[in-house]
């Protein structure tokens, strides 16, 4: 498995597939060849599809603000096998080809970059599977944070800033107010819901809203082009951002457990990336907002002390429980149903923990958490094209733009 580094990247919204990893690319492009004078690029299958909605053009134009770029989008699938991928071609300054890019966004902001090499595929950890990671555990005596600390023992300073960028995150997020981006005329409600949750006389419905508050600030700042962290996606980046918010500003955790808390998490996130995918467009809205339920339930149950059964048992419910769900945003734009799944993924994650713990006193599960992924990695591939972010079907049917709607 990866580091966990290539789970928790801190950039901005609205797509970890769409604006973060083309700009990873594009800039890693600029620092090879800091003579390109003009670049092509071609945009493939669903990065061609949700390109307009998903802010990918402005996100190129920015990352080469010196440079003459032609972008161009083909709707048909990629010579490799990937869903979301771009072609970059430089040229200097009399016109000479300098090189093709064949870039692939394979998920979280993560790219893969066809016969070339930059480190960030590197293999950190030696297992593939959580059964194997378990073995480890038993063998070594360790926890899951221990066991994240032997193979990256210097993680802790990239995560405090993770932790911080969270933070910030949903503080902007419930400061801010007016539209969001694009045609769908969608207003900021996490101020809102704020202040209905303080006024709010059931203390357990207030609880929730609250969350449910901090999730959508982190969502809507998202969908601004603000500047998040995905976990493991952009577009499901208020579920854990939401959850570090509340446990240390109303349950008064530390920062050092909240980090210990995302690694926990961010090793299911790389079982499934390892194992399936992350991206939507590879699997549907199971892949980013399953997965982050997956990682917020397993935080909770290992921050309430549970031992790594109960762990593992709170992110297979937090999975399972999302298995077939389609990405199909309207308009392209990373808001309907994307913010609203982020609050309820948040709440359902305290549900899963809350089941396992009280399961696991009464009989072992039988379904490991191996086999929901691979039953996830199944389920993604089963879903029809067009309900895998390409905005061609499901709720991205519903709604017509008029013509005179600008972005």
């Amino acid at each position: 498995m990866k580091s966990l580094k290539e789970i928790y990247k801190i950039g901005p919204g609205p797509s970890s597939s769409h604006t973060l990893a083309v700009q990873r690319a594009c800039l890693l492009y600029l620092e090879h060849y800091p003579n390109v004078k003009s670049l092509k690029i071609e945009l493939f299958a669903s990065l061609a599809f949700t390109a307009e909605g998903h802010h990918t053009y402005s996100i190129i134009e920015k990352c080469f603000p010196n440079q003459e770029v032609e972008i161009t989008s083909n709707t048909g699938k990629w010579r490799h096998p990937y869903a979301t991928a771009l072609d970059i071609t430089g040229y200097d300054e009399n016109g000479n080809k300098l090189q093709l890019w064949e870039v692939a966004s394979v998920g979280g902001g993560t790219i893969k970059i066809i016969d070339h090499d930059f480190g960030f595929e590197d293999d950190i950890y030696p297992h593939t599977f959580f059964e194997d990671v378990k073995v480890h555990l038993k063998e070594n005596k360790q926890n899951l944070y221990d066991y994240v600390l032997e193979f990256e023992p210097d993680i802790e300073n990239y995560m405090d800033a993770i932790v911080d960028q969270m933070l910030k995150t949903v503080q902007t997020g419930l400061s801010r107010t007016g539209l969001l981006p694009g045609r769908l005329k969608i207003g900021r409600v996490a101020g809102d819901l704020l202040m209905k949750a303080k006024h709010l006389n059931d203390k357990a419905e207030s609880h929730k809203l609250l969350m449910m508050a901090y999730a959508y600030a982190a969502s809507e700042e998202n969908a601004s082009g603000g500047i998040c962290v995905t976990a493991p996606t952009l577009g499901a980046s208020g579920v854990l951002a939401a959850l570090v918010y509340h446990y240390y500003h109303d349950l008064n955790y530390s920062k050092s457990q909240l980090i210990e808390g995302l690694c926990v998490g961010g090793i299911f996130a790389n079982i499934i990336k390892e194992n399936a995918t992350l991206a939507g467009s590879e699997g549907g809205c199971q892949a980013e907002i399953g997965s982050a339920c997956a990682m917020a339930s397993a935080m909770i149950s290992h921050l309430n002390g549970a031992n790594i059964q109960t762990i593992e048992y709170a992110a297979e419910i937090g999975i399972e429980h999302h298995l077939g769900l389609t990405c199909d945003p309207i308009g392209g734009y990373v808001i309907i149903p994307c913010i609203e799944r982020n609050a309820v993924a948040l709440l359902r994650s305290f549900d899963s923990a809350l089941l396992s713990e009280q399961l696991s006193d009464i009989r072992k599960n039988k379904i490991t958490f191996d086999s929901v992924v691979r039953t996830m990695n199944y389920t993604g591939k089963m879903i029809i094209p067009e309900l895998r972010e390409t905005s061609l079907g499901g709720l991205a049917k519903e709604v017509v733009f008029d013509s005179e709607d600008k972005l």
